[in-house]
């Protein structure tokens, strides 16, 4: 690398931060095009078309009409209600949805139509289902973050059950597997190396990616334990990995060199301590859970770069209604279908 790193003493202005969208639902994933245009998650079982000029279509299958459901319901139990998570966008302009809440992998074309691929593995259920990611040999990769339902109960226990799967011309199987709770997946530049968060062992793990689509030997990548559960993340054009820290909503970037910088705290101080201690002690409650959390994009997810210069950064959430955005000083990596 050459150069200063330019996010070295560098920090959000909160006062340039502007919102996108509006009445959203669960924006945990979002996609940005190159012509504005964002795909967000939404719990209304799609994808939320967000225009350059603001305008929202709904892309879902129809849904039945049901009653706000509870925390507990939609965050803690998850279960049998569509929740979409993570999203990918197929070179056909479809979208590959790993759903949270019904525990399978979709597909979703331009017209709303929903096709199930898979909800089972080796005759077992999934499990979480969390997020997708298309190589640029079209192969579906996509992660389970665990199989213990409530999920939240993976956490206390120390659960090493989340697992990497792959989608190809030879079906659907795992790749690796003993992952502390399964988030996000990125290749480098080269898809040489796939990174992973593991949100509930709190570090950031990589391996190397074989040309048969097996994984070599995994390594931790950065600090060994973050301060906070890490959930989204994303490379800039500089090498630097962005974090997000869900609950505690920070946002930090993992330097070339290993060094942790804080680049945004949103995050209410006394509940991510009562968070930090808890986890340490293995009694967090969904309660504690649910009190720690910002005001720009509660429980903070995902990170995206776009606009045409890719240094626009948007930040997806799980209770949000809208999403953040605001300039970087230095681009986001490229996409695969953006090259």
């Amino acid at each position: 690398m050459l150069g200063q790193n330019p996010l070295k003493g560098w920090q959000v202005d909160r006062q340039a931060i502007q919102f996108v969208g509006r009445d959203l639902q669960r924006p945990e994933c979002i996609i940005a095009q190159p012509d504005g245009t964002l795909w967000a998650a939404d719990a209304r079982g799609g994808v939320m078309r967000i225009g350059a000029d603001g305008a929202q279509t709904l892309l879902a299958p129809q849904q039945k009409v049901t009653t706000e459901v509870s925390f507990e319901q939609r965050y803690v139990q998850s279960q049998g209600t569509s929740l979409p998570n993570g999203l990918a966008l197929t070179a056909e302009g479809d979208f590959i949805i790993c759903n949270w809440g019904m525990d399978r992998i979709e597909r979703l074309d331009q017209r709303g139509h929903l096709q199930i691929l898979h909800d089972h593995l080796g005759g077992h259920p999934l499990g979480k289902t969390n997020f997708p990611l298309i190589d640029t040999k079209g192969r579906i990769w996509f992660t389970v973050t665990t199989r213990v339902q409530p999920w939240t109960d993976s956490i206390n226990a120390g659960s090493l059950d989340g697992y990497i799967g792959v989608i190809d011309s030879k079906g659907i199987r795992i790749v690796a597997e003993g992952f502390g709770g399964t988030n996000e997946i990125r290749f480098d530049d080269n898809e040489e190396w796939l990174y992973v968060v593991e949100s509930n062992a709190r570090r950031i793990s990589r391996l190397q990616v074989r040309s048969d689509g097996s994984l070599g030997e995994r390594e931790v990548y950065g600090p060994r334990e973050l301060e906070g559960f890490p959930d989204g993340f994303a490379f800039d054009s500089y090498g630097n990995l962005w974090v997000t820290l869900v609950m505690s909503d920070k946002l930090i970037a993992i330097t070339p060199e290993g060094e942790v910088l804080t680049l945004l705290d949103d995050g209410d101080a006394v509940a991510t301590a009562r968070l930090n201690k808890h986890f340490s002690e293995k009694s967090l409650t969904p309660e504690i859970m649910a009190a720690a959390r910002g005001t720009l994009a509660p429980w903070m997810a995902s990170i995206t770069f776009g606009g045409p210069d890719l240094k626009t950064v948007y930040l997806g959430s799980l209770q949000g209604t809208r999403i953040p955005s605001f300039r970087s000083p230095v681009a986001g990596q490229a996409l695969i279908h953006w090259r």
